[in-house]
């Protein structure tokens, strides 16, 4: 994707802050976009504790370490970053959590060129219908009971994306040695129900790769296929990598 010059527009109407964790440039390491460059936005905060998360300090469940962006710091720093990339990742943590300074980014991330890739839980979807209009790509993860240790959340899920799936979206839920066949087969008919087209990604837990987390995927690929199109078993490409 070729970007438009930047050249930010002055930006004094909304003192709005957001909680930042870290802003930097990688590659996305999951779902289907795996490989290309982005430029994330990793948002402080989330309304989960799921058992598996690989970002707890970004959750405040490890260090509570964010940095306050205005809108107009937050911009002026995606800038450099973003030339040549595929897409701005909005991320987390939770970014929904902060749905109304999202609402108020967005136009000046596309007035960068930039597409917008959000990454979120999947299940604030009154938060989404604020930003989705803006949005271009949803990266919905369906979280799983005894995947997380969390409660259900099926309902959400359902309504999130009845909305989502107005754009390109695709479902990424993570698979754990507790992972169980119920849960996995009530996943599949939700989408199936909602969206039956939308790209499933079953993806292991990187840290129970040695402990049944890849067996189990590719049983429940079988099951998956009997109400979904499309279903892939993608790992975590970065961690392989070993970048962030």
């Amino acid at each position: 994707m070729s970007n438009k010059a930047f050249s930010p527009t002055p930006l004094t109407l909304h003192p709005s802050t957001a909680k930042i964790s870290e802003v930097f440039r990688s590659i996305q390491g999951e779902g289907p976009y795996a490989g290309v460059p982005q430029v994330f936005i990793r948002f402080f905060g989330c309304h989960m504790h799921c058992s598996w998360c690989d970002t707890p300090d970004s959750i405040g469940d490890g260090k509570r370490v964010y940095k306050e962006y205005t809108l107009p710091q937050l911009v002026r720093t995606v800038g450099p970053l973003a030339k040549d990339c595929h897409s701005v990742s909005l991320t987390g943590g939770e970014p929904l959590l902060q749905a109304d300074f999202i609402k108020l980014l967005i136009p000046h991330l596309k007035k960068m060129g930039s597409k917008i890739y959000l990454e979120t839980s999947g299940v604030l979807f009154k938060e989404l219908k604020k930003v989705v209009g803006g949005v271009d790509i949803v990266a919905m993860d369906l979280k799983l009971p005894s995947s997380t240790r969390c409660r259900p959340f099926w309902e959400e899920h359902a309504e999130f994306l009845k909305i989502a799936k107005r754009k390109d979206c695709f479902i990424k839920t993570v698979i754990s040695g507790e992972t169980t066949r119920e849960d996995v087969v009530r996943a599949a008919r939700l989408v199936s129900a909602v969206a039956p087209r939308t790209f499933f990604v079953l993806q292991p837990n990187t840290f129970d790769l040695h402990n049944g987390a890849v067996g189990k995927c590719r049983d429940f690929q079988t099951v998956c296929l009997k109400y979904l199109s499309d279903v892939r078993i993608l790992p975590q490409l970065h961690k392989f990598m070993k970048v962030r």
